[in-house]
């Protein structure tokens, strides 16, 4: 009987998938489940070593050393010890099988694609080999759990995960902060009147040169551009300024 589900090897700093077993279970239930394991994979650094999360038909154990993680969903029977021994033999044969900068370097989900077959092999050992097999093993972990019990998780936990990770999560705005334009100082206010006087320079020359231009010639309309076009840069040279020394002046 299967008590191993699905097991997948994760990046411990920001829970990116690395490899994964094929599963063919799709009960609503282990699609819940298999969730859970995601979302609970993006806060494995906050839960450095071993720890387990139970519920009424399937449990999740994960045992995460330096920046690799492993994780397991099992069925409610299968002992602790077993599935700690799983995780502990499947992180030293990715671990065998990658080194450090590989990891590291992941840039994209289920990138050792390949080790898939190794996590396979390893599920079917522990699934359907008898446990006097593996006596050493087993006995060797529950010592270290009886030293050191792993984090027990409650399901409200990784609901709060499943919070985080679908962005449910309350966001606190702050007001923006309130900015006022900077009074305009002596050099600005003697630029915008040079601005005033070019404008009104420009726009009496432009003024005076259309009526001649318009009695004359029409080639000579560019005549009158020449002076309307500096009247209009003139007015919208320095905006800000304008701005500003109205709102002094109001």
């Amino acid at each position: 009987m299967s008590m191993i589900f699905f097991a997948c090897v994760v990046r411990v700093r920001d829970g990116l998938p690395l490899s994964a077993s094929t599963d063919f279970y799709h009960t609503q239930d282990f699609l819940e489940w298999r969730r859970r394991l995601k979302s609970l994979a993006l806060r494995l650094a906050q839960y450095p070593g071993r720890g387990s999360a139970e519920g009424r038909d399937f449990s999740i154990h994960f045992s995460s050393f330096g920046d690799v993680a492993c994780m397991a969903i099992c069925s409610c029977q299968c002992p602790a010890t077993m599935a700690f021994c799983f995780l502990e033999t499947l992180w030293w044969e990715f671990t065998a099988s990658y080194d450090t900068t590989c990891i590291g370097l992941a840039s994209r989900p289920y990138a050792f694609l390949e080790f898939d077959n190794i996590i396979q092999k390893v599920k079917w050992h522990f699934n359907y080999v008898s446990s006097s097999q593996m006596e050493s093993s087993l006995e060797k972990i529950q010592e270290e759990l009886k030293l050191q019990p792993p984090v027990v998780l409650t399901l409200e936990d990784t609901d709060v995960a499943n919070g985080v990770m679908n962005g449910h999560i309350p966001m606190h705005l702050e007001p923006a902060p309130n900015f006022r334009m900077e009074p305009v100082t002596a050099l600005g206010i003697l630029s915008l009147i040079l601005n005033i006087m070019c404008a009104a320079l420009n726009l009496i020359r432009g003024v005076h040169l259309a009526e001649h231009s318009l009695q004359v010639a029409h080639e000579e309309i560019g005549n009158v551009l020449a002076f309307l076009v500096p009247f209009v840069a003139c007015i919208f040279q320095d905006p800000g300024s304008w701005f500003c020394w109205l709102d002094q002046t109001s």
